[in-house]
């Protein structure tokens, strides 16, 4: 009886049961494979299950674990030459099964198969010697190290350099090193030279910075990071106001545009508190006075260092080191600290600006709502808290001012403004508006001009994210609790407007500060000349310059 015959009466007897001599027919019929599509793979089992299969199978893997190429041709027409039991004529009609296609453009994997003979004659020889791609190491723990063309570049120049009999520079001596070999601003010598002179011997040898500098990878760091190893303490990962105190103590005293406070140390000690303040005001984000590697980097801090050594004149850096700056803050603080013990209160705050600020927006301020006062005195704000304010008031365009006020209108602390929350803000505006005989513009319409203007993607509250997203986000806060700020806006000054048209690259706090120094400037020309030529100089009187 023939096999196509045996399955048109009985198709569903069990497999298991078929007697292997029927494998060895020389074809099916194609109508019993249609009838029956399993019988393929119960014939492939059927065949599997042969003691002449194990074997073969074992064979090729002990052939691919030594190593040898398998010949899958040979060795399965070698089995069906072995005994009775033989495959049928639909396995023995092709060699071996063809591998699935692949395309040439979008695996790797097919350039190593044309390039190695080997696996071209067993698909097992491409699971058991696999290409290896050797990938170059790109994390180094002290840093990644100089090629040998840099190091040899560097020290030809520290060789010319510490050329003399003690083999070494002091500290006078080492400004030229730092500029020259370090490429860093001069006034960060000193901080380098104790850096390297760990023992205090007051000389640095040409060995010892090569270890430091060379062997340390400091050579191939960037800027930022080679200042920031620099300048922070052993076992710290943070820099703090205290790390920025030496390069200010040196740039006070080398900066040819600073000399003129060399006779004031007092004043030397305020230009470098205020300084410091400003550059954590702008670049320590979260507040907590640790200066991170990832903060400084995202700063301008490196190129204001920068252009501070190279430019005489210290007023033209106007990113934290500017003098006229620091004059313009510093004798608004003295201005309302009017019994000058060094703190401001609440009333004292109510006079700034001329009482542009409400009531209500200083009592946030003084309940330590946007930040937590450095001071310990009980409702005192210190100088580096009214640094903070200032800023922060004259300049409602930067992020730092924006987290500021936010925090301050945000009375519940829930992330957002609410239109209550800015409503109760803006009624002390309006009765201030209705005793200055002003017209009242109602909160419905300032509301309206608020969402017009910040366009927030929820028109029932306001965001961080959605004042961030706005130029004029500034303006909201004038209009909330800054009624001279607020007047301002509405009148629309062409004078300012051309202004900021004519440099754009200015901030709101460097108009600000350039106009209020020539106001003090005008001022003091004022009071010498009222003053004559008296001998007797009042010291009750006397300004804080």
């Amino acid at each position: 009886m023939s096999l196509s015959l045996k399955m048109e009466i009985d198709p569903v007897e069990d497999v298991t049961c078929l007697n292997p001599e029927l494998l060895q027919l020389p074809e099916v019929s194609p109508f019993a494979l249609k009838t029956t599509p399993l019988l393929v793979d119960d014939l492939f089992s059927q065949w599997l299950s042969l003691p002449e299969t194990g074997n073969l199978v074992k064979s090729w893997i002990n052939d691919a674990k030594a190593g040898t190429a398998v010949n899958a041709c040979a060795n399965f027409s070698n089995v069906n030459a072995v005994g009775s039991n033989s495959l049928p004529s639909m396995f023995s009609s092709v060699n071996a099964p063809p591998l699935s296609p692949r395309s040439s453009s979008g695996s790797p994997r097919s350039s190593k198969q044309k390039s190695s003979p080997s696996a071209l004659g067993s698909p097992l020889k491409l699971f058991s010697d696999p290409m290896q791609e050797v990938i170059p190491q790109f994390y180094f723990q002290n840093g990644c190290p100089p090629t040998k063309e840099l190091k040899e570049q560097s020290l030809s120049k520290i060789n010319h350099l510490f050329n003399n009999p003690l083999n070494g520079l002091l500290i006078d001596e080492f400004k030229t090193v730092t500029k020259e070999v370090c490429k860093l601003p001069s006034f960060l010598s000193s901080a380098l030279f104790r850096k390297i002179d760990v023992d205090c011997m007051g000389i640095v040898t040409r060995d010892a910075f090569i270890t430091y500098w060379v062997d340390g990878n400091m050579l191939t760091m960037d800027v930022a990071t080679q200042i920031f190893e620099i300048l922070k303490r052993p076992g710290h990962k943070h820099l703090t106001q205290v790390d920025f105190r030496p390069i200010l103590r040196e740039l006070l005293a080398t900066h040819p545009g600073l000399k003129f406070l060399q006779n004031s140390p007092e004043f030397q000690d305020r230009y470098a508190e205020t300084v410091i303040y400003r550059i954590f005001y702008h670049m320590n984000r979260s507040g907590n006075g640790r200066l991170t590697l990832r903060e400084l980097k995202r700063g301008e801090l490196i190129s204001a260092m920068q252009q501070a050594d190279e430019e005489d004149d210290i007023n033209k850096v106007l990113r934290y080191f500017s003098y006229e700056h620091f004059c313009v803050i510093y004798c608004k603080f003295w201005e309302l600290d009017t019994d000058h013990d060094f703190f401001i209160d609440r009333e004292n705050l109510i006079r700034y600006g001329n009482h542009a600020l409400t009531y209500r927006i200083v009592d946030r301020i003084f309940s330590q709502a946007p930040q937590k006062f450095a001071g310990d005195v009980e409702g005192k704000m210190g100088y580096e808290d009214f640094v903070y304010f200032m800023l922060s008031e004259e300049d409602k365009s930067s992020e730092p001012s924006l987290e500021y006020w936010f925090k301050c209108i945000d009375l519940d602390g829930n992330g957002v403004l609410t239109p209550n929350e800015m409503q109760f803000f803006y009624e002390e505006q309006l009765h201030r508006m209705e005793c200055l005989a002003l017209e009242p513009v109602l909160f419905e319409d300032i509301l309206c001009q608020i969402i017009d203007m910040i366009a927030p993607e929820r028109e029932d509250c306001i965001t961080l994210q959605d004042l961030k997203g706005s130029k004029l986000s500034g303006n909201v806060f004038n209009i909330l609790f800054n009624l001279n700020k607020f007047m301002a806006f509405e009148t629309r000054d062409p004078f300012l407007i051309r202004q900021e048209r004519e440099d754009p690259t200015l901030t709101e706090w460097d108009r600000f500060a350039h106009r209020e120094y020539i106001r003090l400037s005008m001022e003091e020309d004022v009071e010498d000349a009222s003053n004559g030529s008296a001998d007797v100089w009042d010291e009750s009187l006397e300004a804080p310059f």
